[in-house]
């Protein structure tokens, strides 16, 4: 059963100290007993108000689904490797503490004042992390299949399990802040240029929120993988050129280019998403030449434009 069918979260608080508060959904479900989970679900639903977390302790269908989920051995187990990878989260609630700071720094529209954590019962890569206009949700389960050989949901490839490491979580967050307030244009069907720019502007804004992160981990690469990246930067911009692929509005086409697989078929052994890392690139260097708040960047859905102000050009 996958309690990803309510959706969650867990809150972040700013201190002194600019470390968030992460409210542990998972603990306050998996740590009570069965028979005081609906008191204790009235006790914290003002904690946990929010539209990502729907808690309905008053509905006796969601009591009932919500009671067959935690009480399933296997979700039992989960919350168990969570416990074990996640019982210390200081190091992400100091990290993410500040670059939320920062993020209020830059627009004051960048309010995220929650961050809910959770176990979703379920792999889906693309849901680590989400977000609303002011609020968080992580789901942890998605980031312990590194740590551990005894469980993998859905035999999951080896290179999703790989990019499903704690160290990413951080980054992670910002990103998903980042396209949250990407505005995307709707009267046009979308290029390979939007989908990198877009891209390139979730990127830029974890960039910009963590200053000293290191590339590779803002690019969920590993050593080897950014390495090819920087190596390759000038043949994958001039593959895209050549190929017409730039302006290609046919996702089927160029999808291979930015999914999450190993590689792309353009290039051997290379690194995946790699119009991601050059929309990147394009976002930074636009941003440097104009000038531009966060709020304008984000709202900017000219690709073209950004391109051509940026003066891109690889080494």
């Amino acid at each position: 059963m996958a309690l990803a069918a309510m959706t969650l979260a867990s809150a972040c608080h700013h201190t002194s100290d600019e470390a968030v508060q992460l409210h542990r959904f998972e603990k306050v479900l998996f740590d009570t007993p069965a028979e005081q989970l609906g008191s204790k679900l009235q006790a914290v639903q003002g904690e946990y108000a929010t539209e990502l977390l729907n808690i309905q302790p008053g509905n006796p269908e969601f009591m009932q689904m919500l009671g067959g989920f935690v009480q399933d051995p296997t979700m039992n187990e989960v919350y168990r490797l969570v416990d074990s990878v996640f019982g210390d989260m200081q190091k992400e609630s100091e990290a993410l503490g500040k670059a939320l700071a920062r993020a209020k720094d830059l627009s004051p529209t960048l309010n995220y004042d929650k961050v809910y954590t959770f176990v979703s019962g379920m792999f889906d890569y693309d849901m680590r992390v989400g977000c609303n206009s002011h609020e968080l949700i992580i789901s942890l389960d998605q980031y312990i299949l590194p740590y551990t050989q005894k469980f993998n949901y859905f035999n999951s490839p080896l290179f999703l399990v790989q990019q499903s490491n704690r160290q990413y979580l951080v980054a992670d967050c910002m990103q998903a802040i980042g396209r949250q307030h990407t505005v995307i244009p709707q009267d046009k069907e979308l290029t390979l240029l939007d989908y990198m720019v877009a891209e390139g502007k979730a990127i830029y804004f974890a960039e910009q929120t963590l200053p000293g992160t290191a590339d590779s981990i803002l690019m969920r690469y590993s050593e080897q993988q950014m390495e090819w990246m920087k190596k390759n930067e000038s043949n994958v911009w001039t593959y895209l050129l050549q190929n017409k692929v730039l302006y290609d509005n046919d996702y089927i086409r160029f999808h291979n280019l930015i999914d999450d697989a190993p590689k792309t078929n353009a290039f051997r052994d290379s690194s995946p998403r790699t119009p991601y890392y050059i929309g990147w690139k394009i976002v930074s260097r636009y941003a440097e030449n104009t000038n531009v708040s966060m709020e304008e960047l984000f709202e900017e859905t000219d690709a073209q434009k950004i391109l051509s102000k940026s003066n891109y050009r690889p080494k």
